[in-house]
């Protein structure tokens, strides 16, 4: 993840889906679809940056994960710890910061350690972004907002009429980064299952059948292939 190249998009969002499944047709523990999926977010990481990507958005956990059993939350979590201490050399390495979106206290108070500490490690980079979506949903992050806004109503310092769509913008979880311009998701799932609702409004949409614990850097190479040969009008009818 570096600087912005032609045709190139600045923000990738991946819904990063089919850990399970690739576990379950190889006879192995769903939990070892997650540790092979973790080797496909390092190769991610890594083909943002040689391709210029400035922003990268990981859907890793979302609100609605934390009915899975407790045996697989806690794996996860536990993939989470290892990947903050097994990479954060990389992120130094290449200058990228890493960023949370979602409602984080809803982690581990261990988890939430770790993490505040690699986001403040990194927080003057500016080579790239890594964003971890955790216990994020879309619809959760709207409500969030509306919360904040709702509570500068309140006190005075908004008035309704002038709440307008950069208001709600404004108060989202990581409001200064820029909407997804590719959003890709593995799979073959054709849904956006409660991600980034408001900033994918108008993301182009790339889905593959390849589970996540196969996606690749040839894989995230197709997507942006495919990505430099659409042409995004944004309403126009050019």
């Amino acid at each position: 993840m570096s600087d912005s190249r032609p045709n190139v998009p600045r923000h990738v969002a991946i819904f990063m889906d089919g850990n399970g499944r690739w576990a379950q047709q190889k006879g192995l523990p769903r939990i070892k679809g997650h540790e092979t999926g973790a080797e496909s977010v390092r190769a991610v990481v890594r083909g943002c940056r040689d391709a210029g990507v400035e922003y990268l958005t990981l859907y890793a956990f979302s609100v609605e994960n934390w009915v899975r059993p407790r045996e697989e939350i806690g794996g996860l979590m536990k993939l989470l710890r290892l990947f903050l201490e097994n990479n954060e050399h990389e992120l130094h390495e290449n200058k990228v910061r890493l960023r949370v979106i979602g409602r984080m206290s809803d982690l581990p108070a261990l988890i939430q350690r770790k993490l505040k500490k690699v986001i403040a490690a990194t927080k003057e980079y500016t080579a790239g972004n890594l964003i971890l979506a955790l216990s994020y949903g879309g619809r959760a992050e709207l409500v969030d907002a509306t919360q904040q806004i709702a509570r500068k109503v309140k006190a005075g310092e908004l008035e309704p009429e002038e709440i307008s769509g950069q208001t709600i913008a404004d108060h989202l979880y990581a409001p200064d980064v820029p909407d997804p311009d590719l959003m890709i998701r593995t799979s073959g799932e054709m849904r956006l299952s409660n991600f980034l609702l408001w900033q994918l409004s108008y993301a182009e949409l790339y889905v593959t059948d390849v589970l996540w614990p196969d996606f690749r850097e040839p894989h995230l190479q197709a997507a942006l292939d495919e990505y430099a040969h659409r042409n995004r009008r944004f309403g126009d009818i050019k």
